[in-house]
């Protein structure tokens, strides 16, 4: 069996590790499977042929052979079942892992992407210096909320899962706007999982591909 991945052939980012081929790459290091990938154009994105692995044109698309995912939270938790090391064995403590993981997609990631949408789209609108502050707010009551549950543990629950892959990955995005720093339990808690040596192998990976070449 052959795992395949798609990414950008040239990153958005620049290689700052904020596309979601990152959480997949950082995935398949946590569990030690190798893995190809296989670097797409933005105009391949918009082909048929794309559109047939990823229906919305997005990155990444999982590959083993002729088995086909999209979504990175589907695939990671793919990963996560098919090999150790993402999900604890008892089934409550799985079931746990799993719940952060719907939780960083679906509770504590729309308000980040909603910032990068007022920021980067509507900036130019009448009304966005209103609305500004009224997203950051929705964010710091988020994150206040998820640091409150943090406490001092090392990680969501007693050891490091799928769920705080996860949930690490979608806390990087605020990293550039300041508003991450200002949560002192989290920006910790985000230090602690790009120390580990897969998340490391994983972010060398996609900065070889997408960093700037030296002059």
């Amino acid at each position: 069996m052959t795992i395949t991945i798609t990414a950008f052939e040239r990153s958005p980012d620049g290689g700052k590790g904020l596309a979601r081929d990152t959480r997949v790459r950082w995935a398949l290091e946590e569990v030690g499977q190798d893995y190809d990938v296989q670097f797409v154009s933005f105009a391949r994105l918009k082909e048929p042929a794309y559109r047939a692995l990823q229906p919305f044109g997005q990155i990444p698309a999982y590959l083993e052979d002729d088995f086909v995912l999209f979504e990175t939270g589907s695939i990671i938790l793919h990963i996560a079942e098919r090999y150790e090391g993402l999900l604890p064995r008892d089934a409550h403590g799985r079931a746990r892992a799993i719940t952060w993981m719907f939780a960083s997609i679906g509770t504590v990631e729309p308000p980040i992407l909603d910032l990068a949408t007022a920021r980067l789209v509507e900036a130019k609108e009448a009304w966005s210096a209103d609305r500004l502050p009224l997203v950051e707010a929705r964010i710091h009551a988020r994150l206040s909320e998820l640091a409150a549950y943090l406490g001092d543990k090392e990680w969501l629950e007693d050891d490091f899962t799928a769920g705080d892959l996860m949930m690490v990955h979608v806390l990087q995005r605020l990293k550039p706007s300041g508003l991450l720093a200002e949560h002192e339990t989290l920006a910790a808690y985000v230090a602690r999982g790009e120390a580990r040596p897969a998340y490391q192998r994983a972010f060398a990976a996609q900065l070889a591909i997408n960093a700037p070449a030296a002059t």
